[in-house]
């Protein structure tokens, strides 16, 4: 990641479409933000080791999860007991198509077609007619050492596209589609016998999988033992490249804006956090996976990754008074920005949304409600956040589903109520939410970065100006 040493927001626009293309996925995604954060002077915590001794005032942090979640820290050079955190919280799974355990398919109509499954919303209308590329993460053994580790992969090109049927057959496309049988991607032309071949022994992983797909993958990852590769986590996704639109270049389009437009300026914002002698609160971002799916999985919000790790970190900058005192003085003090991303008004749908509550592109964050408890904010958080808004010259949109629509959830209800901490939910506007490709403003990944950085810097500051 470059470090971007002019702050105005529209320096922010290319960076964060190169970050969309070059990492498709979750695996992918974490990968950058380790590099990033080790180059900014970042340590790793291994989670199976001790703590204690290992953080310190003024020191920076990571540790991750399933290779798919990741949360990052730095602690105020002026810690003492009891300091409490400002966090930030966000996703960065996106709809896919996953590839399935045996997903070879008998060739039909003299096509090689590809067994996936839908991850969350995947594979729906937006799907169709789409140039699909795929990649993940691969398990490899070493033959000779023994020894497994996970490898990442993707391929530079298109490799499959799921192909509507044309209107002359009478069916239309847009309706009721089946996703086990209408929505099968094609990956090329069946040819030689040695399509079929097999790769490895009987009962192996690579014999379940299409024999040209393994061999460009071990092609890739420069693996010449095909029966080494013990499974994978492959995905498609759109190979389109993330790119400007507009007369003016105002809009950015891509694949994967959900929710790595609110998740990748949280990241840069703490990378270029103040530092400052008199600041003790530990400011984070924790970046989650499945959030799509309802984050349930141990790499998901609703685990226990982020509040141990704020446990485990109070533990070892407290050694000798750890326990629920120093801990509860802690969650007490602290404050999460649960940042998602929320809907931009659609001007040819206006009317399904509240008048004045309509978000609108390169403005700045939008702050969302819910009256029945699938957002976190309230009286008290939204004052939190206007006051920080008002410190750094942000602006702040406000955003409610109709009575008459369903609501979305966000990861900020299960960690607040977890944690017992404050919360609110706030992100930045998009288009085409749960589309394939969907579309945000150029300036609104450097209008998060002022909104996250500004939460940072001053939540310290904000939180001794109320009376508790």
């Amino acid at each position: 990641m470059r470090i971007l040493a002019d702050e105005k927001p529209e320096s922010f626009t290319q960076p964060f479409c190169d970050f969309l293309t070059h990492n498709p996925t979750v695996f992918h995604a974490v990968d950058y933000f380790k590099n990033s954060l080790a180059n900014e002077g970042f340590k790793e915590l291994p989670p199976r080791d001790s703590w204690i001794g290992k953080i310190e005032p003024g020191g920076k942090y990571w540790v991750s999860r399933n290779g798919s979640s990741i949360i990052a820290f730095t602690v105020g050079k002026a810690y003492k007991a009891g300091d409490g955190v400002g966090m930030i919280g966000g996703h960065i799974d996106a709809l896919t198509a996953k590839v399935k355990p045996v997903s070879t398919k008998p060739s039909r109509a003299g096509y090689i077609q590809l067994g996936v499954a839908p991850y969350a919303g995947a594979l729906n209308q937006t799907w169709w007619d789409r140039d699909l590329s795929i990649g993940g993460r691969v398990i490899v053994r070493d033959p000779e050492t023994g020894k497994t580790s996970i490898k990442l992969a993707k391929l530079n090109w298109p490799i499959a596209k799921i192909p509507t049927l044309a209107p002359h057959f009478g069916q239309g496309m847009m309706g009721q589609n089946n996703p086990e049988t209408q929505a099968v991607p094609i990956i090329g032309l069946e040819g030689s016998s040695s399509d079929s071949e097999a790769l490895g022994p009987k009962g192996s992983f690579v014999t379940t999988q299409p024999a040209k797909l393994v061999k460009l993958i071990a092609k890739e990852l420069s693996i010449t033992d095909y029966s080494s590769i013990l499974n994978w986590e492959l995905q498609l996704y759109d190979s389109q490249p993330a790119q400007t639109l507009g007369l003016e270049k105002e809009l950015i389009t891509a694949g994967r804006i959900d929710d790595k437009l609110c998740s990748w300026p949280a990241l840069v914002a703490l990378l270029k956090a103040s530092e400052n002698e008199d600041e003790g609160y530990i400011k984070l971002v924790a970046l989650f996976d499945d959030e799509e799916i309802g984050s349930l999985l141990r790499q998901g919000a609703r685990a226990n990754f982020l509040p141990q790790a704020i446990e485990r970190t109070v533990e070892a900058l407290n050694p000798d008074s750890y326990g629920p005192g120093v801990l509860g003085q802690t969650y007490a003090r602290s404050f999460l920005v649960s940042a998602d991303v929320t809907h931009a008004g659609n001007p040819n749908f206006l009317g399904t949304y509240l008048p004045d509550h309509i978000p609108k592109l390169n403005v700045g964050i939008s702050v969302s409600e819910d009256s029945n408890g699938h957002m976190t904010t309230d009286a008290v958080s939204t004052g939190i956040l206007r006051r920080v808004a008002q410190l750094s010259g942000c602006e702040l949109q406000t955003f409610q589903i109709r009575n008459d629509t369903r609501s979305g959830g966000t990861i900020g209800p299960s960690l607040s109520s977890a944690m017992g901490i404050k919360s609110a939910d706030a992100g930045l506007a998009q288009l085409s939410m749960h589309s394939i490709r969907a579309t945000t403003g150029s300036l609104d990944p450097g209008l998060g970065f002022k909104f996250f950085k500004a939460f940072l810097d001053n939540w310290e500051r904000v939180d001794s100006e109320w009376e508790h």
